[in-house]
């Protein structure tokens, strides 16, 4: 860190969001925000240009996720601290953040003096975790679904049929039906369309 002054990164690809939180992180004397990004793919490159001490990382982006992004700067850069926001309060999408290296995790509509404080501690080392956010992730345990079935799911979304899947994803359709006839049976639910719709509410996509 340069002095007094927080040297944060914003990355919302939403620009009345993303010029709302700067203006109001702005305000804060001892924070600037001196990069912002619209797309998951141009953090890690905005981070190393304008040397960042915190990182603000919107979930939804196009280019790549919020958790894709913290994830990439985690390894190349771990000194910048992460604070992945979401306007969706999924347990889910807590636990993969966490696992990508984030060091707080916020709903983007809590008050900006939160998340002005969340900076500061994250650079003071602490961790920073939405308590009813926290308390939903505990609630709903851990995502049953295995990478392979969250990935046909995901293929599965559009409504492709399983010749389609199997085409898109090199597998035979039998292996197919399978990933998605367990994922199916996993989340309780009577079809795919239930599944995708479920797992997303959860965040396991």
């Amino acid at each position: 860190m340069t002095g007094d002054v927080i040297k944060v990164l914003l990355a919302e690809d939403q620009s009345m969001v993303r010029e709302a939180l700067a203006a109001l992180l702005g305000l804060e004397d001892d924070i600037e925000v001196v990069a912002q990004a619209a797309r998951g793919d141009e953090v890690l490159a905005a981070a190393r240009a304008h040397r960042v001490d915190v990182a603000l990382l919107d979930i939804e982006m196009p280019g790549a996720t919020g958790i894709e992004a913290a994830a990439r700067l985690h390894r190349e850069l771990p000194h910048v601290k992460l604070v992945v926001l979401t306007t969706f309060g999924r347990p889910g999408y807590l636990r993969d953040a966490m696992e990508a290296g984030a060091d707080a995790f916020l709903v983007k509509d809590a008050p900006a003096s939160q998340l002005a404080e969340a900076v500061r501690k994250v650079l003071a080392g602490e961790r920073v975790i939405d308590p009813t956010l926290a308390a939903a992730a505990l609630a709903e345990g851990a995502n049953p679904l295995t990478d392979r079935e969250r990935e046909v799911l995901r293929a599965a979304a559009d409504g492709s049929t399983n010749a389609e899947l199997a085409h898109t994803l090199h597998l035979s359709q039998g292996t197919v039906r399978n990933y998605l006839s367990t994922a199916i049976r996993k989340l309780s639910v009577r079809n795919r369309a239930e599944a995708v719709r479920t797992a997303r509410e959860k965040g396991w996509l």
